[in-house]
């Protein structure tokens, strides 16, 4: 099956939704479907305001059009919200094609949080880009039945993996030479320092040892000058960021707006458990249906969350990791798949059936 993947998140971006895109576009190619990735590279850009690092199409449609018209897709999905995902829906509705969609991040709590743009407005917007698709992806039951009770339809169940193999596990804390010798334990952060990540929260607790943050973003400049004693190590690659995670005593995820959290995933594959709070994110990822926690432990007080981790053996933080694996995502996501030209195969048969 051809399939058009269209996201206004990709490469060299770093964040959860490009990893998931990534590992997905590669499980599906080796299910032998061809994936097309339409992604910001292959347009002008410019900076998302207020996002360093992310940068965004400018006036897609046009090209988007001719790269859609050129492909003929089997199968369209829109990864996205941004200016790719907004062309991507016109040529959609345009042409009476069907199409999936994903919802992968809370973007109006984060609208809320930076711009104090009303949730409800938010939710609004979002509710009418995702109305006409033929289903909405979306990794967590608690997302899942928060959209639901927001007016949200055609909401299908997803899930996320981890690669096992990169994130490789080590029975004990393993020293990272590029970061010295710290004082333990070590609480480590990663992800984008921004203001959906309550990342505060993780820098102000009081507890011993040494804090550690993986990742950039717009709050950067600022946490570092009121947090000097945090060790910040920016942006890392793949492989250099599974060696933080495995030197690290405990993975602290601050978070109350993540619709899953992938690195809570590579954490605990590594052997690191997981102090979080009782939400969206962490219920899937730690969470089981009879009210378990795996891998970690859940706390509305994260200081206390990350005492009790710190107590949690490393290979069952390992254990339940491997309850997530990339390829049940992609045969998920195939599924959930709709064909593009559903409603002109539906019309030629009902032609045939009667001659």
């Amino acid at each position: 099956m051809k399939i058009a993947l269209i996201t206004d998140a990709w490469q060299p971006q770093v964040n959860g939704v490009v990893t998931t895109l990534v590992e997905l576009v590669r499980e599906l190619e080796d299910l032998g479907h061809r994936v097309e990735v339409i992604h910001p590279g292959l347009f002008k850009t410019r900076p998302c305001p207020g996002y360093a690092g992310i940068d965004l199409a400018i006036r897609p449609k046009a090209l988007l059009s001719a790269k859609m018209d050129a492909l003929q897709p089997d199968a369209i999905h829109i990864a996205t919200e941004g200016p790719l995902g907004w062309a991507a829906r016109g040529y959609c509705l345009k042409r009476g094609l069907q199409f999936t969609t994903a919802f992968h991040t809370k973007f109006p709590e984060i609208l809320n949080a930076a711009l104090k743009i009303p949730l409800s407005w938010g939710y609004a917007l979002f509710r009418h880009f995702h109305k006409p698709s033929s289903g909405v992806m979306v990794p967590t039951n608690g997302v899942l039945n928060m959209l639901e009770k927001r007016g949200f339809r055609n909401l299908r169940s997803w899930t996320h993996g981890v690669d096992t193999e990169l994130f490789a596990f080590y029975p004990e804390a393993r020293l990272y030479p590029p970061m010295g010798t710290l004082v333990r334990p070590v609480s480590l952060f990663v992800g984008r320092v921004s203001y959906e990540k309550n990342i505060d929260t993780f820098l102000a607790l009081d507890i011993p040892g040494t804090k550690v943050v993986c990742g950039v973003g717009p709050l950067e400049a600022s946490l570092k000058e009121r947090y000097p004693q945090v060790r910040w190590l920016g942006v890392l690659p793949r492989d250099e960021l599974a060696r933080v995670y495995a030197a690290a005593d405990v993975f602290v995820f601050p978070s109350r707006s993540e619709t899953f959290g992938l690195v809570m995933l590579e954490a605990m594959a590594c052997g690191t458990p997981v102090a979080a709070y009782p939400v969206d994110g962490p219920l899937e990822v730690l969470g089981k249906p009879d009210g378990s926690c795996h891998g970690g432990v859940m706390d509305q007080d994260l200081k206390q969350a990350s005492y009790q981790a710190m107590q949690v053996p490393r290979h069952a933080a390992r254990a339940r990791a491997l309850d997530f694996s990339w390829e049940h995502a992609a045969q998920l996501f195939e599924r959930h798949l709709v064909p593009a030209h559903a409603q002109a195969e539906v019309k030629t048969t009902a032609v045939q059936a009667l001659t």
